[in-house]
């Protein structure tokens, strides 16, 4: 019995030491449940948005929109796996945080229990036929015999927590190695839905190889933009303008057809250019004016509000710390109008909404979409950077920064 507890001791104190070399993730636990929470809400919407986008993939009969909701449903699914290893990292990053409280407990406590059955050990061990060569010997034997029958109970009873604790420290090992296989299957899954990504959207590529000079004249406009422009904001306040011009231009009426006859009905009218378009800027809006439906371009944890002070200035938008490698999306329908590096931001990506509103991205480490390119909620970007990225979403009406949380579901 007494030396099953030293064994149980030496091998709660191994596993504690090797444990605790494990990086914490964060700073303290309620942090991490927080972040587990999320990770969690985040994994479920994903699921459900990815439900949608595939529904509407079924459901299209243009190729074009058919392959915008395959590839949002891939990239939805993406976030899904990226989500659950975020929870995967916060199961444990708790079972780290327990396993480093419990090794200290049992620090506490080890050290007066292995005196104790040290000592206990060392009376019992004596071979009974010694003590006949010393006189008194044989009678000490009975004596100390008799102690340790009285003494054991008491030793099992003090050592209760103890072995407890060991027992505890079996049980988080088990449920770290289950956590780390659910992390394992995430990260397989995320690897296949981004080889499914990448051959979705070269075969798009492809198909739309034929359409490349015009994008390739309007990225060369808002690289020559960015080139002007003093700084970021700048940028975007030359896109807005650029904007308001297109609309301007979409609601001049057309040439007036020239009738067969001078006496046919409705010769002096004909359908004002950007018309049809009226129904598209009119479509993807929320009641608000906003674009909707909106979404977040990543999963992951929120590092600075909009409004947060930063120094001398304040936030104006959201700054979100996703997973190495992240799949971005776009938050709302709309039009790409930038898209590549610009200053110290990483490789940005501005999408033109309806109604005046303007979604910019920034800190991408690769940016797949193309200048003209026409968007959906949820269709993918780019990535993230790898380590500990983080991606800056800002939103604005007319110029004017909004705080995106008050657009997303």
């Amino acid at each position: 019995m007494d030396r099953l507890i030293l064994l149980l001791i030496g091998a709660a104190l191994f596993a504690a030491t090797a444990w605790a070399q494990a990086p914490v993730a964060f700073d303290n636990a309620d942090e991490t449940r927080a972040a587990l929470a999320q990770a969690l809400a985040e994994r479920r919407a994903a699921e459900a948005r990815s439900a949608t986008f595939e529904k509407q993939a079924s459901e299209a009969e243009d190729a074009a929109e058919r392959y915008a909701a395959e590839a949002a449903a891939v990239a939805a699914r993406i976030q899904q796996a990226e989500a659950g290893i975020a929870a995967a990292q916060a199961r444990i990053g708790l079972i780290d945080e327990e396993q480093l409280t419990l090794r200290e407990e049992v620090g506490r406590q080890q050290r007066p229990v292995v005196r104790l059955t040290a000592a206990l050990q060392k009376f019992t061990r004596r071979p009974v036929a010694l003590a006949v060569l010393r006189p008194g010997s044989v009678k000490d034997v009975v004596y100390l015999r008799a102690l340790m029958h009285d003494a054991v109970p008491q030793v099992r009873e003090r050592t209760q927590g103890l072995r407890e604790r060991i027992a505890r420290g079996r049980e988080l090992r088990r449920e770290q190695l289950t956590a780390a296989k659910v992390l394992t299957d995430e990260e397989a899954a995320l690897a296949d839905r981004r080889k499914e990504l990448a051959e979705l959207e070269s075969a798009q590529r492809l198909a739309a190889r034929s359409a490349g000079s015009t994008a390739s004249r309007e990225a060369d406009r808002a690289l020559a933009l960015a080139e002007q422009a003093r700084d970021l904001d700048g940028l975007v306040d030359e896109l807005d303008r650029a904007a308001v011009l297109r609309s301007e231009l979409a609601a001049l009426p057309g040439p007036v057809l020239r009738p067969r006859s001078p006496r046919e009905p409705g010769a002096a009218g004909v359908e004002l250019l950007g018309t049809a378009n009226a129904g598209a800027d009119a479509a993807g809006a929320a009641p608000g004016g906003g674009p909707s439906p909106y979404i977040l371009p990543v999963t992951g944890r929120l590092v600075t509000g909009f409004g947060a002070s930063q120094g001398a200035a304040t936030s104006t938008g959201l700054t979100l710390a996703p997973i190495a490698g992240a799949q971005v999306v776009a938050p709302g329908a709309g039009r790409i109008v930038f898209a590549g590096p610009y200053r110290g931001y990483g490789q940005i990506v501005i999408v033109e909404h309806a109604g005046g509103w303007t979604s910019l991205i920034t800190g991408l480490a690769r940016a797949d979409a193309e200048v003209g390119d026409q968007v959906g909620a949820g269709v993918p970007l780019g990535v993230a950077g790898p380590g500990r990225p983080t991606i800056t979403l800002e939103l604005r009406k007319s110029g004017e920064p909004v705080n995106p949380l008050d657009l997303t579901e």
